[in-house]
């Protein structure tokens, strides 16, 4: 009996030293991956990994061959081939890429590297001591005070920006003043509003209390509650004719009092009083008809798609000499049509996932804008990326499983990514125009030019030996593996927008107005178009170059059509 304990006593101490060896390898392991993800952070610095700075690779990849040695030392792209891809039996090998590549390590970092961002520097300032900011002596507009803000019914209806890391009082003053506003209204330390009349509810001084994210020591607005200023002194004539747009000669509408819900008479009318009135009525359009000034939006009445022979409105651009009768001579004011700028979350979880798929620089972003203007729901993403999240894209910060965004963006191929989706848009644009517009963003971000020396360098033919067939790898096994696509190209919805994102909006299950999408017409560029000056007549492919992505556009062409999709568009044909 004694012995018998005795053995059964041995083997508890053992289990126990086991169990207490198994603990310390766990709180140890947990512990280094703890640091490890600590240097990343400190690696990354506080705005994140450049987007021109490659994550790091494992030194074994390069000695397998996976990587090309000369990667892991150049700025360029770190690219992984795709392990289903190995697995998969390999495509015609005249026209189909021998290898396909992907992206997913590299971009899966970015999924939370901006979620610790949002957690600090959110709580309002202490309010002991601070009864306001320093208003008159800092900034050039004129203080107004403190007012509620109901985001459903808002007074500054105008223009809407957003900047999450850099919101400054002066930022958001010249963006309203740039547009004609009267007003300008920051809120939540990060988000500014633009208008001609002051908010109705004025709140206490000290209800504006958030810091604002790019200004320490300044106040934007608080919770619920605005800091106006007025800014009607910043705005120079000069710049006011300046971001006035012409938009064309077009036929009148049939009652044109009706049509239009403001208008002026006024003898010796210019471009700049029509233009000066409905600005400050809060309207996109001033239409000029003789010396009559209209304000108003695009509607079925007036939907501005087809334009007369500019001749009919001679000296388009003096209204004194404006046709006075059919014909009315069009401009854009600097106001924001905002009758689709409202967005929100899905209220319930979508029982459908719906992925917006395309290869980087096909304009996923884009369509992105337009799909949440029409909708008036916001899209998701399967990464983080910051910089959309501050310019208003608030579905980033949203994990893209959740189910409350109306799509999810992704640039992932591969059976296990494509399969978790039920449906997607899989939009497509032509291989020379894609690398390029993403060979700009990782050198100069998303609205940059590359300069001419990235263009020389040599990263750029690694860049399109690389990329070239990842575009191609993309589109062939969407079309593989996707449940239920519908096909948009790039080029066909740039060209015919309404017809091509009611295509979208329907395939979405969602119903939008004729209204809602001509607002989304009217505001189809959002802040996307590219700055700086562009190269003209620049070609920077060699033939090599393109006798390798023209085989990668007969291999996409000859699939698409096989699934019985349209093939590319004409201007795809090899060059």
């Amino acid at each position: 009996m004694a012995k018998a304990f005795f053995r059964l006593q041995k083997f508890l101490r053992r289990t126990q030293f086991l169990l207490f060896f198994l603990t310390a390898a766990y709180l140890m392991a947990g512990s280094l991956l703890l640091l490890q993800r600590t240097r990343l952070v400190l690696q990354q610095g506080p705005r994140g990994t450049p987007s021109n700075q490659a994550l790091p690779v494992p030194e074994e990849m390069g000695r397998l061959g996976i990587i090309e040695p000369r990667t892991l030392q150049s700025p360029g792209p770190r690219l992984l081939v795709h392990m289903d891809a190995l697995q998969e039996p390999a495509l015609d090998q005249q026209h189909s890429p021998h290898w396909l590549v992907s992206r997913n390590s590299e971009l899966r970092q970015l999924r939370r590297r901006w979620f610790h961002r949002f957690t600090s520097d959110q709580e309002p300032l202490q309010t002991a001591g601070f009864k306001a900011m320093k208003h008159t002596a800092e900034h050039k507009g004129t203080y107004m005070g403190c007012f509620t803000h109901d985001s459903r019914e808002r007074t500054l209806k105008g223009a809407v920006f957003y900047d999450l890391r850099k919101m400054t009082v002066a930022h958001c003053q010249e963006a309203c003043a740039e547009r004609a506003y009267s007003y300008a209204g920051l809120a939540y330390g990060a988000e500014c509003y633009c208008g001609n009349s002051l908010p109705a509810a004025a709140a206490k001084p000290e209800e504006c209390n958030i810091e604002c994210k790019g200004e320490k020591g300044s106040v934007c607005g608080g919770v619920s509650r605005l800091s106006v200023y007025g800014v009607e002194e910043l705005r120079a004539p000069a710049r006011r004719r300046k971001n006035v747009i012409y938009r064309g000669c077009f036929r009148a509408p049939e009652n044109i009092t009706d049509t239009f819900p403001a208008s002026l008479i006024q003898p010796n009318l210019t471009v700049e009083m029509c233009s000066e009135f409905c600005s400050k009525k809060e309207f996109p359009l001033a239409v000029i008809r003789g010396q009559e000034c209209y304000c108003g939006y695009p509607t079925r009445r007036f939907p501005l798609r087809e334009g007369t022979d500019g001749l009919r409105c001679s000296g388009a651009h003096n209204a004194s000499t404006a046709a006075g009768g059919q014909d009315c001579l069009v401009y854009q004011t600097p106001v924001q049509d905002t009758r689709c700028t409202d967005r929100k979350f899905l209220t319930t979880k979508s029982k459908v996932f719906v992925a917006l798929s395309s290869f980087p620089g096909a304009g996923n972003t884009w369509a992105r804008h337009l799909i949440e203007h029409a909708t008036g729901y916001y899209t998701g993403s399967y990464y983080f990326d910051g910089a959309l999240y501050n310019k208003g894209f608030k579905g980033e910060k949203d994990h893209w499983r959740s189910r409350r965004t109306i799509c999810v963006k992704t640039h992932e191929s591969g059976k296990t990514e494509i399969e978790m989706f039920d449906s997607a848009i899989l939009l497509i644009r032509n291989p020379y125009k894609s690398l390029m517009a993403e060979f700009n963003r990782k050198y100069a971000g998303h609205l940059g030019y590359a300069t001419d020396h990235n263009w020389k360098s040599k990263e750029w033919p690694d860049f399109v030996n690389s990329y070239a067939s990842w575009w191609a790898s993309h589109v062939l096994e969407w079309l593989k593996y996707g449940k239920r696509l519908l096909v948009v190209h790039y080029e066909d919805l740039k060209q015919s927008l309404i017809p091509k994102l009611k295509e979208m909006v329907e395939f979405l299950n969602v119903t939008v107005t004729e209204d809602r999408l001509l607002c989304v017409e009217n505001n189809r560029d959002g802040n996307f178009k590219r700055s700086g000056a562009k190269q003209k007549n620049f070609e920077p492919f060699t033939q090599e170059m393109k006798d390798l992505i023209n085989r990668y556009i007969l291999t996409v062409d000859e699939a698409l059509r096989g699934r019985n999709f349209s093939g590319l568009p004409r201007e795809y044909v090899p060059r």
